[in-house]
């Protein structure tokens, strides 16, 4: 891959996608915050994510859970005991490391030190706080580190006030929390950030069709998206990575330019979950059958995405550099669902007779799009501004537009220009940005 993470990390704050959180104060390591262009699009990744999950199917429906939960979700759902990574610290320079992730187990990254690590331990990934004035165990509760759990313990909430039957799926769309030992890659790994998850509840000898589905069903979301199908590639895990809860587990990859790195993992949870809930709480969490009368607990399949790291992988397979006339354009070619804004509207310059009509065109067209309106530069400064943020379409208002009524509408990708009756622009756009 040509892009290189810190050209990403670069355009993404120079063009407000994301911001060092805290930066006045020297930021905080593994924070960010995301700008006027970086929500707009994290916003649409979500969307889309919602759009085919749940609002383009009849068998998924939506919950939205809290994010503080009972500590004993955590202790039945085994994150208490097991949700840890491996921690070694280098005696010479005091520097931590999460020892799975290292590229030479011997070797210390910070001072190069060979045979200085202590021997590894455990590292609880979890965030912990304290509900009350008083800070004892009685009050300790998680900042959860997944929105699966929330789904588990709603599972018979939401299949009563819902009136589902198998196979059905809840989905949840929200932030989670794990004190990584060894944050890194831009947004890529961060301590809080956004998952979309989906539980899908199916009969247990059914749970191998369902998986193969969601796997095939969740890599072609991406292709069709417009992330390039060759840096994608589905890896099963083996045996000793599955996490305790898994049958079978793969995850979709994509080949960052560090190298391939987990985009989204599909797992078999198997029945885990509702069984440990049910023990744990006394609850009997088992689906009742009416049609044969069995009482069972369902097998879940789980695709489960980071929209932070969905967002990020869609925005360095976007980008591309090339020459045009002399000078380099730098373009990315986002799947105009995506992109932050769908229009912006230029007027050719800042003399009123100019701006003031494409103002009205912009306000009658930011009720079906989102979209910018730039007065400021030239208007190739601006066309390339907007080129780098991944504007699919620019409409310039230009002297001639005060007498043909028409506009410029410059196709971002070809650059190929075209004279639209204002009048016409709605019925123009439409079919274009669907």
């Amino acid at each position: 891959m040509d892009v290189t993470l810190d050209t990403i990390a670069n355009l993404a704050k120079r063009r407000g996608f994301v911001f060092p959180s805290s930066e006045i104060y020297g930021g905080i390591r593994s924070a960010y915050d995301y700008g006027p262009v970086g929500v707009e699009m994290l916003r649409n990744v979500k969307n889309e994510w919602w759009r085919s999950m749940v609002q383009e199917r009849e068998d998924v429906v939506g919950v939205d859970t809290a994010i503080i939960q009972s500590r004993q979700v955590w202790v039945a759902s085994g994150h208490e005991a097991v949700f840890t990574d491996p921690l070694v610290e280098c005696r010479e320079c005091n520097s931590r490391w999460r020892l799975d992730k290292l590229d030479d187990p011997d070797r210390c990254p910070a001072c190069g030190g060979r045979d200085t690590f202590t021997e590894p331990r455990q590292f609880n990934l979890m965030f912990k706080t304290h509900m009350g004035p008083v800070e004892d165990d009685e009050n300790l509760v998680y900042l959860r580190p997944e929105t699966a759990q929330g789904i588990f313990i709603n599972f018979e909430n939401v299949r009563r006030t819902s009136r589902l039957k198998l196979p059905f799926g809840i989905a949840q769309v929200g932030k989670s929390f794990r004190n990584e030992i060894t944050p890194g890659q831009f947004v890529f790994r961060t301590r809080e950030f956004e998952q979309m998850e989906m539980e899908y509840f199916c009969r247990p000898e059914e749970a191998q069709k369902w998986f193969d589905y969601w796997v095939e069903t969740r890599f072609r979301w991406y292709v069709d998206l417009g992330m390039t199908e060759t840096h994608l590639r589905i890896r099963p895990h083996d045996a000793d990575e599955l996490s305790h809860y898994s049958a079978a587990t793969v995850d979709i990859e994509y080949e960052f330019p560090w190298g391939w790195d987990e985009l989204e993992g599909v797992a078999n949870r198997t029945d885990y979950d509702l069984r440990q809930h049910s023990a744990h709480s006394g609850v009997d969490l088992r689906y009742f059958d009416q049609d044969t009368g069995e009482r069972f607990f369902p097998y879940v399949i789980e695709p489960a995405a980071g929209a932070t790291r969905t967002m990020f992988a869609f925005l360095i397979d976007a980008y591309h550099t090339e020459e045009v006339r002399g000078e380099t354009r730098v373009v990315l070619r986002l799947h105009h669902r995506l992109a932050p804004y769908k229009l912006a509207v230029l007027p050719l310059s800042k003399r009123p007779e100019l701006v003031e009509p494409a103002a009205k065109i912009a306000q009658d067209l930011r009720k079906r799009w989102m979209l910018d309106f730039d007065v400021t530069q030239s208007i190739g400064r601006r066309y390339r501004r907007q080129d780098e943020i991944g504007t699919p379409y620019c409409i310039t208002f230009d002297f001639d537009s005060i007498e043909d009524h028409a506009v410029t509408v410059r196709d971002r990708d070809t650059m190929q220009q075209d004279r639209v009756s204002i009048d016409r622009l709605v019925e123009y756009l439409e079919p274009r940005l669907a």
